[in-house]
């Protein structure tokens, strides 16, 4: 079964916008892993516009299920994760002011660089996953880095799904067959939602986790969190 990761910055986000302690993202934490989700991802910015660090500071001791961190390898954020020791942490080529993560490593380019960065997080026992594209050399080489994982970046399948959904989930399916080939276990997010995540999770082979975020505290807006997080797990349950 694919596991449902629940990515609290939005939470976050409406919490900044107003200043004080509303909505409580601690709690938010807890009521996921209450309400069904089997982790919780944040990913903290160098600007601090949604996670703060003191944020994930305070969420680490409190996650029994996996706690997963995401964000650009800088000297601030690999300090931050080598001291509250995620389950994972999942690595992305995001420059300081991009609005959301939209694009994934080039492993080949990058690959000195992420196999040192890799080998620090192993060193302290954190399982590592890369952001990555379908491009199967890219994945190939994610390998060589020394990564455990990659997550698949579902932008363009989530937006081309209404037009043509086969079209759109074929080069992840070869994507996740690369992987399993290298060695790679398979982690996937970006704009999956209630009307494209069952499609993905039963035509994605080896699929182990996928982590949402946007959607899903939208959606929440008008079903619950409770409910709606209970949504997202009958997705994945087939």
């Amino acid at each position: 079964m694919t596991r449902l990761s629940v990515n609290i910055n939005k939470i976050a986000t409406l919490r900044n916008a107003r200043g004080g302690n509303v909505p409580d993202v601690l709690q938010a934490a807890k009521d996921c892993e209450r309400y069904g989700a089997q982790g919780v991802t944040v990913h903290p910015r160098p600007d601090e516009r949604h996670i703060r660090y003191s944020d994930v500071r305070a969420i680490a001791p409190i996650v029994t299920t996996e706690f997963n961190i995401e964000g650009y390898p800088g000297k601030s954020f690999m300090d931050l994760v080598l001291e509250v020791r995620p389950d994972q942490v999942t690595l992305v080529p995001d420059p300081p002011d991009v609005l959301t993560s939209n694009a994934g490593w080039d492993t080949i380019k990058n690959e000195a660089f992420l196999k040192e960065v890799v080998q620090e997080f192993k060193n302290h026992d954190i399982r590592v996953s890369l952001f990555i594209e379908t491009d199967e050399k890219m994945i190939r080489n994610a390998g060589k880095t020394g990564a455990d994982r990659v997550e698949l970046y579902t932008e363009n399948y989530a937006r081309q799904y209404p037009i043509h959904k086969e079209k759109a989930i074929a080069p992840f399916i070869k994507a996740a067959i690369v992987a399993g080939e290298s060695g790679l276990g398979l982690n996937a997010g970006h704009d999956l939602d209630l009307n494209n995540l069952r499609y993905f999770a039963e035509n994605i082979p080896g699929l182990l986790e996928v982590s949402i975020g946007h959607a899903l505290i939208s959606d929440a807006i008008y079903f619950g969190l409770e409910n709606t997080i209970q949504m997202y797990r009958r997705q994945l349950t087939f």
